[in-house]
């Protein structure tokens, strides 16, 4: 046990193992087709493993990760539930709480929220007939995100009102963007919320999934205006710290989250509130989106390479937990860049799906993904989880 040497965000180790496992779902969502059903399922994907054609061997590809990374989720999200518990016995727990640090509590139900992603893209992809009885399950996941949502606003606002309260914020300490785990952790649960707004056949069951997204969505849009500006304050006045440089990546993920919400929201309304969906919408929204991640991908690189950050905290000896929000940016990237080349291009006739500039398209995206995994495996051998 780790004792007082833990820390909350260690999580993010199994968040990152879950979210590559979700990010090899892409290939089957996006490549085999699914007509009549909004995502790749069991009664999509098997036939097309027995075709033995080249899109067999990239559903196997992708299975074989899917389900080496769900199992690597569920062992860290053990692995790190029981060093909590002990780790809250400790002196070092009531520190946590009494500092900035607060914040990486939102960790927690950031997780777990990904969790339910992960068992919903596994119960879709081996069980047989699920999407013929997913509405009596929507309800269930519903549940499920408000019941993360609430404890994430449970933790949030025990620290935010503590800070008010008592002026406690130490701004010398929030030289890097840190703090954003809280808004990283919200927009998890918005787009948790709006997969049953976009894809449920009920208008009740719609409108709950929309209302959730949009409500855990503007906490998330209002809190990112903030913490912004005031992590920036700080970097500008103090340079940013060396451990905590991974941080300026936590953008990425965010984006892509609120840019999905938001892609869901719009199916959403096209289903049942009578809003036509705009295809060329689907292009504007995806290229601001994948625009701002381009920024602050090439704005946190330049940075941490000046700092020497992967010489010392990936192949040098350093070590910190912060490590592991390297790999969410990546998973990130890759997740969204297949929503621009589908979305944005292929339904606005840009390209042509599985031509070769389909592909093109697709190989930036792929080699980040392939880094990101590679990184995973430095970290999860150095840490020896």
């Amino acid at each position: 046990m780790l004792k007082e040497k833990y820390s909350p965000m260690y999580f993010l180790a199994a968040l990152g193992a879950g979210g590559l496992s979700v990010s090899f779902f892409m290939y089957l969502m996006f490549l085999v087709p699914h007509k009549g059903a909004p995502m790749a399922t069991f009664d999509f994907v098997y036939p097309v493993l027995l075709k033995g054609t080249w899109l067999s061997f990239v559903s196997v590809f992708a299975i074989v990760f899917i389900i080496a990374f769900a199992f690597l989720h569920f062992k860290l999200l053990i692995w790190n539930i029981k060093q909590y518990k002990a780790f809250k016995q400790t002196t070092a727990y009531t520190t946590l709480k009494n500092t900035n640090a607060e914040v990486t509590l939102m960790a927690l139900p950031l997780t777990f929220a990904m969790t339910i992603n992960v068992c919903f893209v596994l119960g879709a992809l081996f069980v047989p007939g699920l999407w013929d009885v997913v509405e009596y399950l929507f309800p269930g996941a519903l549940l499920g995100f408000a019941v993360v949502g609430y404890f994430a606003i449970k933790i949030f606002m025990e620290y935010f009102s503590r800070l008010i309260t008592t002026g406690e914020f130490d701004f010398v300490k929030n030289n890097n963007l840190s703090q954003m785990i809280s808004i990283f952790a919200f927009s998890m649960v918005a787009v948790g919320f709006a997969a049953p707004g976009a894809m449920s056949h009920y208008i009740q069951i719609n409108a709950i999934g929309i209302f959730g997204a949009i409500f855990f969505g503007s906490i998330a849009s209002l809190l990112l205006v903030i913490k912004l500006i005031l992590g920036f304050k700080g970097m500008f006045k103090y340079g940013i710290g060396s451990e905590a440089s991974p941080s300026l990546w936590i953008v990425i993920p965010i984006l892509t989250l609120l840019g999905i919400t938001m892609v869901r929201i719009n199916f959403g309304f096209s289903h049942h509130f009578d809003q036509p969906l705009a295809n060329a919408s689907l292009f504007t929204l995806t290229s601001f989106v994948l625009s701002l991640q381009i920024i602050f991908g090439m704005l946190g690189y330049s940075v941490m390479k000046k700092l020497g950050y992967f010489e010392e905290y990936i192949e040098g000896d350093k070590k910190s937990p912060v490590s592991f929000a390297l790999i969410c940016p990546g998973v990130a990237f890759m997740v969204f860049g297949m929503f621009f080349i589908n979305m944005g291009l292929v339904l606005n006739g840009v390209i042509d799906k599985y031509s070769l500039a389909y592909f093109l398209f697709m190989l930036p995206f792929m080699f980040v993904q392939y880094k990101t995994v590679v990184y995973f495996f430095k970290l999860k051998n150095k840490f020896a989880l």
